[in-house]
């Protein structure tokens, strides 16, 4: 029988939120069984651009990438956001290493088509190495990934932290039984977007297809459950959706299915 590891990938608004991101820091440092964290930050970057007159461009919810843009995104992600989640982690004793895709070649990726959207300095996960990130899980360490991965030519890239979560729940399917949880403010995916008691808690493929249909999950929620289902498809056992006590207690979230 494989072991158990659990994919944990954290949104924007708890890492922007202290007490919310202290919470999860706690909670998340309870779990016994090997874990990874994987993370963006994209409001902190933002900001950063606002003070150094950098225009932040965005196309229905994704960030379009440009030099300047890029070079933000890698001090708050690579930089700041991940070497803060360590540090936090250290201090609730759980031994972490913060990395992106670049350090030990752990994702690489391919710079996104410009057709149809030039999305500038963006990458589409190609490989996750396995067998690099087994080693630190072997040794007790836990990896932070922040939401950066390179090309294997020099070039680093801004990869969505969802996808980044759900190819990395993927690769580790092979040695584990992989559960995948996004954490973010909601607790699941909501009937009602202004109900945070309305959740979904049981998501099949036909309740997505038809929760789709109706429009019911859009905008910036569809990229996010296309990398739960492209998981579950994938190898991985479980995903789950909702705030950060679902580590520890998954009885008020959304459990995705087959």
């Amino acid at each position: 029988m494989k072991s158990k590891i659990s994919i944990v990938k954290i949104g924007g608004n708890i890492i922007d939120d202290p007490y919310a991101l202290k919470t999860f820091i706690s909670d998340f440092a309870k779990i016994k069984h090997p874990k990874i964290l994987i993370h963006g930050g994209g409001k902190i970057a933002n900001r950063l651009n606002e003070e150094l007159g950098i225009k932040t461009v965005m196309n229905e919810g994704r960030r379009i990438t440009s030099a300047k843009n890029l070079d933000t995104v890698i001090m708050v992600y690579a930089g700041l956001i991940n070497k803060r989640i360590v540090s936090a982690l250290q201090g609730q004793e759980c031994n972490a290493i913060g990395l992106s895709g670049a350090d030990a070649n752990c994702i690489q990726a391919s710079k996104r088509s410009v057709h149809p959207v030039d999305f500038g300095w963006v990458g589409d996960v190609k490989s996750i190495n396995q067998s690099t990130i087994n080693l630190f899980l072997r040794e007790g360490i836990t990896p932070v990934f922040c939401a950066i991965s390179h090309d294997g030519n020099g070039q680093l890239l801004n990869t969505n932290a969802d996808t980044i979560a759900s190819e990395i729940a993927i690769s580790m399917s092979n040695d584990y039984d992989t559960e995948l949880i996004y954490c973010f403010e909601k607790s699941g995916v909501l009937q009602n977007v202004n109900d945070d008691d309305s959740i979904i808690q049981k998501i099949n493929t036909k309740k997505y297809l038809e929760l789709k249909t109706k429009r019911i999950i859009n905008k910036g929620m569809l990229p996010k459950m296309e990398n739960c289902f492209h998981a579950l498809n994938n190898n991985v056992s479980k995903v789950i959706i909702g705030n950060s006590s679902v580590i520890n207690n998954d009885e008020k979230c959304s459990i995705l299915t087959l």
